[in-house]
């Protein structure tokens, strides 16, 4: 039975590997040949299967086939980490095979990312022999004594870095120096980050003319990344800007603007009076985003004044001139400027200056543009065959400005222009007889002769016989007065009579003074009579 035990953990033992053949050999006394010193599971003749190796954990570094060995070994070296197959970083250190003592040389290290992905958080750790005298090292390293560390934050797939170290050897014996690299393969998740931006941009005109709307272009663009949400133009118009339907401020809502998108709106608004007028608007969106922009707009108009002149009176036959003049007191220019002057009724067009021409009724100026404080002047010329007074109007309107008027007003008057005549019938006279004295007022002129007066004084050498004409007449003391006469039309005559009778001889003087409203002095006419026996 012990026997048995005994066998039984023999055979455990060899099958474990526990016994091998050097442990059979070693016990029975044999030398153990070499060949079967490693060799485990045993034989009958000892020969062994080579038991199977465990599978070694990844190397720290695989390197490629060596470089030619000098004495010292090999100068180059590449690791490639984890592993040859899965690769993720790379080293290449290229020294020289040989340096001459104390003298500087360089060398360098190469690292790069032979991954598809990218790498973060490199530390190059450089280890340098004790006989190594160091100078430099490009880029700057951190030194630990006799360790250098590059730190490098990240190679994107393909990115290489190269480092170099330089220094001397201080004694002959042989440089070894060890590079190790730690890195981070990142498991990213991205998540984009954008920032719409809004840019506002308000066009208006810098000048519009009162009676023209003022065209407003809002443009809201997103000139950021990623949608602005919700963007909305809010638009508060000053005190005396509305829209064309009286609304003092606009709302759009703009909704989703995608980057880069930009919309356009446009309207028309009104401005009640002259003046500037700063207008600001603001784009909003969700975010807090805000962008603004401001126009200034003048607005303008002409502003036309006209004055007319023209005589107070003038006689019939002569011409009446009027003169017009417009003046553009306003700040913006008076386009399309007309005026027109109504001829009054009765008259006749003679003639204008600058460029008045007759037309149905009226003459009419075309005078183009009139500039913010430019004057303008024309002349007219009637003439009319009947006496009155004649008023006429003229006017002026231009764009954007509100129509003007003025009148003038003439009286034309006629020249009376009586004309006195005295004759006598007989000549001479002989005493004791008659003779008649004949008076006419003659109306050469061109108006009506009123209240004509008519006075005839006799001397002593004649005698008052009778009077009769036009007009009745009285005798006193010599002197023959006739009523007046109220009328004498133009071309008309008047004549009176006057019967003297020759009482005392002599050359007499038969004496007649004429009056009329529109004579300041009176007019005397003579006759000459001789009286003989």
């Amino acid at each position: 039975m012990k026997k048995l035990i005994v066998i039984l953990c023999l055979l455990t033992l060899m099958l474990s590997g526990c016994w091998s053949c050097k442990s059979w050999h070693g016990l029975s006394g044999k030398k153990v040949p070499p060949e079967v010193a490693h060799k485990v599971f045993w034989s009958p003749n000892c020969r062994t299967v080579v038991a199977k190796k465990p599978t070694p954990p990844p190397p720290a570094a695989v390197k490629p086939a060596p470089a030619p060995v000098g004495t010292c070994g090999p100068h180059d070296a590449t690791g490639t980490y984890p592993c040859e197959g899965c690769g993720i970083i790379r080293l290449d250190k290229i020294m020289p095979a040989q340096v001459q003592l104390k003298t500087m040389f360089d060398y360098s290290i190469k690292v790069t990312n032979v991954a598809d992905t990218l790498v973060t958080d490199i530390e190059i750790t450089e280890r340098l022999a004790e006989n190594f005298e160091f100078n430099n090292a490009r880029p700057a390293a951190e030194r630990q004594e006799d360790v250098l560390i590059w730190n490098i934050a990240e190679l994107e797939s393909g990115q290489s870095k190269v480092m170099t170290v330089t220094g001397r050897a201080m004694d002959t014996e042989c440089l070894q120096h060890c590079a190790a690299v730690t890195y981070v393969v990142p498991v990213c998740a991205n998540v984009e980050v954008i920032e719409p931006r809004l840019k506002l941009d308000k066009i208006a005109p810098s000048e519009v003319l009162l009676c023209d709307p003022i065209p407003v272009e809002l443009v809201v663009t997103n000139n950021g990344t990623g949608p602005a949400e919700n963007v909305r133009i809010v638009d508060s118009l000053p005190d005396g800007i509305t829209t064309a339907d009286g609304k003092r401020r606009i709302i759009v809502e703009v909704g989703t603007l995608m980057a880069g998108e930009s919309k356009r709106f446009q309207v028309d608004l009104e401005a009640s009076d002259t003046g500037e007028y700063v207008n600001s608007a603001e784009a909003t969106a969700d975010g807090d985003l805000q962008a603004e922009d401001q126009t200034t707009t003048v607005v303008r108009q002409p502003v036309l004044e006209i004055a007319k002149s023209a005589p107070e009176r003038r006689y019939l036959g002569r011409p009446v001139t009027y003169e017009i003049e417009v003046t553009n007191t306003g700040d913006a220019p008076a386009g399309e400027l007309v005026v027109e002057d109504t001829i009054p009724a009765g008259t006749t067009f003679v003639s204008a200056t600058n460029g008045g021409q007759l037309s149905a009724g009226k003459v009419v100026w075309d005078w183009g543009t009139l500039r913010p404080g430019q004057s303008r002047s024309g002349m007219m010329t009637l003439s009319t065959d009947a006496a009155g007074t004649y008023r006429n109007t003229a006017t002026a309107s231009a764009v954007c400005a509100e129509d003007v008027s003025a009148s003038a007003a003439t009286r034309v008057e006629g020249i009376p222009a009586v004309l006195l005549e005295v004759i006598d019938i007989d000549d001479p006279v002989e005493i004791g007889n008659n003779t008649t004295y004949v008076i006419t007022a003659t109306n050469q002129g061109s108006s009506p002769g009123t209240n004509i007066s008519i006075v005839c004084n006799l001397e002593d050498n004649m005698e008052y016989v009778s009077s009769g004409g036009a007009t009745s007449g009285t005798h006193s003391a010599g002197t023959v007065e006739f009523a007046p006469l109220s009328s004498l039309a133009p071309g008309n005559q008047a004549i009176w009579r006057v019967n003297v009778r020759a009482v005392e001889p002599g050359d007499v003087r038969f004496k007649v003074t004429m009056n009329t409203d529109q004579l300041d002095r009176p007019v005397e006419e003579t006759e000459a009579t001789n009286l003989y026996e």
